[in-house]
């Protein structure tokens, strides 16, 4: 199940001639160790088991919102069911912590090389504790701006600002540097969320058409800033739409069109921009040059960059 879902091999166990796409959490590992350092091979540990684990909240995902497909296949869950869906979830998850420990096999030291474990730790908490929020705003009429800026810098920014975190650990740096790198991981990992918040809502085409939301009422910040800036009777629509059971076609076209009213989709990509801009400003504190922050000035475009 494990190697199935990382797309190694088919439901029958036999291998599978696919292209596996670099992740953005785990490339702020390697882009962070080849800052500090000018290469990444001390970080390949960390970010094979920041890989792993997001890896774990994808399979956890899929159940929460029963999720048929999952990148372009279909989920573990609705191959194997939920319970197995857990365990498989369950075993990213200890393969994830038990692969950062082989940060010890690069020279790394034990003392961070255990701060980097429970750098991971407090990150997993950290995220399970946004899915849940996630989860209960679908089930509220109102939510605030500000509570949804906190559920991501949870389920989103702590798994981000953890790996830029054990990027510098791989290497080695002052407290400072670290906290500097966690905390613009965060803001990217927040920046990276809001950006494929857009792209769900409006899909391919603009049209809003697509399975995160026909199958489930996900309060993203799109929608959130219409319920706060719309006009009263646009309010009470869009309050009737996502009172219903399941959507229709219809119900998403004209969610679409009192967003677009509201210009709810800039105000989406001008609040990713300026988390953007504020990661890269809490760089200040690493002491990194300008030539060593190419790379990362690369991953904050693509934090700012809808899915293919």
């Amino acid at each position: 199940m494990l190697r199935y879902h990382l797309g190694w091999i088919d439901q029958q166990g036999q291998a599978q001639d696919t292209i596996v796409e670099l992740a953005f959490q785990p490339t702020l590992a390697l882009a962070v160790c080849d800052a500090l350092s000018g290469g990444i091979d001390s970080a390949l540990p960390a970010a094979a088991g920041v890989e792993l684990v997001r890896n774990f909240t994808l399979v956890h995902a899929d159940v929460q919102s029963a999720r048929m497909e999952s990148q372009d296949r279909p989920s573990v869950w609705w191959v194997w069911g939920p319970a197995q869906a857990i365990n498989a979830g369950d075993g990213l998850h200890a393969l994830g912590r038990t692969t950062i420990m082989r940060l010890a096999q690069r020279e790394v030291p034990a003392e961070r090389v255990l701060r980097s474990v429970q750098a991971m730790d407090r990150a997993c908490l950290s995220l399970c504790e946004g899915q849940y929020m996630e989860l209960d705003f679908q089930d509220r009429q109102l939510v605030t701006a500000e509570a949804y800026y906190d559920m991501i810098a949870l389920r989103s920014g702590s798994l981000t600002g953890c790996s830029a975190e054990l990027g510098a650990l791989a290497v080695g740096a002052v407290d400072s540097a670290y906290e500097a790198f966690n905390e613009m991981g965060r803001l990217l990992g927040m920046a990276w969320q809001i950006t494929r918040d857009v792209a769900e809502m409006w899909g391919r085409r603009g049209d809003g058409i697509t399975s995160s939301n026909a199958l489930n009422k996900k309060k993203s910040l799109p929608l959130i800033h219409a319920m706060e800036t719309s006009p009263v009777a646009a309010k009470r629509e869009l309050a009737n739409i996502y009172i219903k059971r399941v959507l229709e076609s219809s119900d998403l076209f004209r969610i679409i069109e009192i967003l677009d009213d509201a210009d709810s989709r800039k105000f989406a990509e001008s609040k990713a921009q300026e988390l953007t801009d504020r990661a890269m400003a809490s760089l200040e504190k690493a002491g990194l040059t300008p030539e060593a922050r190419n790379g990362l000035d690369g991953l904050a475009q693509w934090a700012l960059e809808g899915p293919a």
